[in-house]
């Protein structure tokens, strides 16, 4: 593929949104082709399969079918949106990716990661990120950070306990795949951590 893949992980609250404003902004300065996307969504048939997994309502899905349609979700993003940009030479950059759903359902549901690396094999297969940026802050400060959970958002409703096994399951990832993906001090300024991402960037060669 032409394109470079780009994405960010970490924590509820960690402040992946504050750094996708911020890279957005650089490259329509620089009139750098690209798209963003997030996960799960990016489409209009994820973005009405994101809605059921995070509707607060859902209290008894279970942690498979979670795990699932998260896959499915990313296969029709995969589809629709991220190869053809790449194709086009793009830079692709996604809130949340396969990353989210091994810290998330492998490592915090506790379906482990071959589990999850098995119904994701469309996506390991199609795309994987060039590199990934994990906003490296604890849940407990993230939620302070964002005044708290939202009460409509079942994910961030699965409490406190939930949230330290994704952050834990983040360090595990961060060891296991140290040349792809890149822990970032999220207790730092936005503007500092925005100037190491595009630092990162320029030494991988991908702006």
């Amino acid at each position: 593929m032409k394109g470079k893949f780009i994405t960010f992980e970490g924590c509820e609250g960690a402040g992946k949104s504050t750094q996708l404003q911020l890279l957005s902004k650089y490259l329509k300065e620089r009139a750098i082709e690209h798209i963003f996307t997030r996960e799960p969504g990016g489409n209009p048939v994820s973005e009405k399969i994101r809605a059921l997994i995070l509707d607060g309502a859902n209290t008894a899905m279970t942690s498979e079918c979670e795990a699932l349609l998260y896959a499915a979700s990313r296969a029709q993003v995969i589809s629709d949106v991220i190869v053809p940009a790449l194709d086009q030479g793009k830079i692709v950059v996604c809130d949340r990716y396969l990353d989210s759903s091994l810290a998330y359902q492998g490592f915090a549901r506790g379906l482990g990661i071959d589990f999850v690396e098995r119904i994701n094999s469309f996506a390991l297969q199609r795309c994987l990120p060039d590199v990934t940026f994990f906003l490296d802050l604890d849940p407990v400060s993230a939620f302070e950070r964002k005044s708290g959970a939202d009460e409509n958002d079942r994910m961030e409703q699965a409490g406190i306990a939930f949230h330290k096994k994704v952050y834990e399951g983040y360090l595990a990832l961060a060891e296991r795949y140290p040349e792809r993906f890149l822990r970032l001090d999220a207790r730092r300024g936005a503007n500092e951590i925005h100037e190491d991402v595009v630092r990162i960037l320029k030494d991988r060669h991908i702006l």
